[in-house]
């Protein structure tokens, strides 16, 4: 049978959500409801391959939720969970810890900038999260996966894992009567302007909460529309106008970055954007920037806060998106189970 066209994607609770976050994933998340089954996960395993003090795990992962509600992704309609409350997911994880290899793994760029000159103490999880990554996606046969220009690597590690699965358990996979491309190839889906939003203060490094530089350089989602403002008016920007098309934002990072972030809360395509304020300086632009990010992003805090002040609420809604999600993952795993030669 073919795969059922779903979509897998989460965000991980280890700092305040920030306007990379909204605008790289969560507002994304939305749209696809209309044409995919869709799995939207707090990837709160994948939160403590580094430290995490518990209270602030804890007060992300419920942010999260409430951003991903407030957003407009329908949990009555599609999944909203927690990663922790089902187990499969670290079950698939080992066993694609045995059919990945260490070279892939070395390989992955992010690892190298986290762990730095300092890899010999890292912990072994943020090393091999790739796999539990895969096994996120792979567990509910995920086909699409929304992913910014950062994280192509590790969809193509999933792919490479899929596949490697598919291949090394192909004659068991056949005696067991299934398909013989038993897990999917993920598509990533990539859409729209702002698909990495970058620092307010450097056009050249991601807009991150681990930002250091400037308490200037980020806008978080619950900031208030004074900070909002006052930060985008302060944004690094250059002495020239805009141009009036694409190809003049070319080496202008934090001009491009500034209109790519209006095209991504406005809606519309860079194209657009420079059609109306090409020819303009950033005097007349950043007023305009900061007017849409209040007048967008007030609404997506104030619904955040209200539902935060519930978690009882929010807890509600991730057991049962947990419970709905683990109908699914338990009948994945039985499979792979029978596929790999465990006894059950």
């Amino acid at each position: 049978m073919p795969f059922t066209d779903r979509v897998f994607s989460g965000i991980k609770p280890s700092g305040d959500l920030h306007l990379g976050n909204y605008l790289g994933a969560i507002r994304r998340f939305v749209p696809l409801q209309n044409d995919f089954e869709c799995i939207y996960c707090v990837v709160d395993m994948h939160a403590i391959t580094v430290w995490q003090d518990p209270a602030d795990l804890k007060r992300w992962t419920y942010e999260i939720a409430a951003a991903y509600i407030a957003a407009g992704v329908d949990p009555s309609a599609h999944i909203i969970f927690n990663q922790s409350q089902v187990a499969e997911h670290a079950e698939l994880a080992w066993i694609f810890n045995c059919v990945a290899r260490m070279g892939w793994m070395s390989r992955m760029t992010q690892f190298k900038d986290k762990a730095g000159k300092n890899s010999e103490n890292v912990s072994l999880g943020l090393f091999a999260y790739p796999s539990l990554m895969a096994a996120d996606i792979l567990l509910y046969k995920g086909t699409h996966v929304p992913v910014g220009d950062d994280q192509k690597q590790h969809l193509e590690l999933s792919r490479d894992i899929a596949a490697k699965f598919n291949h090394d358990f192909a004659p068991s996979i056949a005696a067991n009567g299934f398909e013989e491309e038993f897990f999917p190839q993920p598509e990533p889906v990539i859409t729209g302007p702002a698909t990495r939003v970058m620092s307010l203060r450097d056009g050249t490094k991601k807009m991150s909460k681990s930002e250091s530089s400037s308490d200037m350089a980020t806008i978080y989602l619950m900031d208030d529309a004074e900070t909002i403002t006052k930060k985008i008016k302060k944004a690094k920007s250059d002495a020239d106008a805009l141009p009036s098309e694409e190809k003049g934002l070319e080496h202008r990072p934090e001009a491009a970055n500034l209109v790519g972030i209006y095209a991504a809360l406005s809606d519309r395509s860079v194209a657009e954007v420079l059609a109306e304020y090409g020819g303009q300086g950033f005097g007349a632009f950043k007023p305009a920037l900061a007017d849409l990010a209040v007048s967008v992003l007030a609404t997506q805090a104030d619904e955040m806060r209200r539902l935060v002040a519930d978690p009882a609420q929010i807890e509600t809604i991730l057991r049962n998106g947990a419970d709905r999600a683990r109908e699914i993952a338990a009948r994945t795993m039985l499979e792979v189970r029978d596929i790999v030669g465990f006894i059950r």
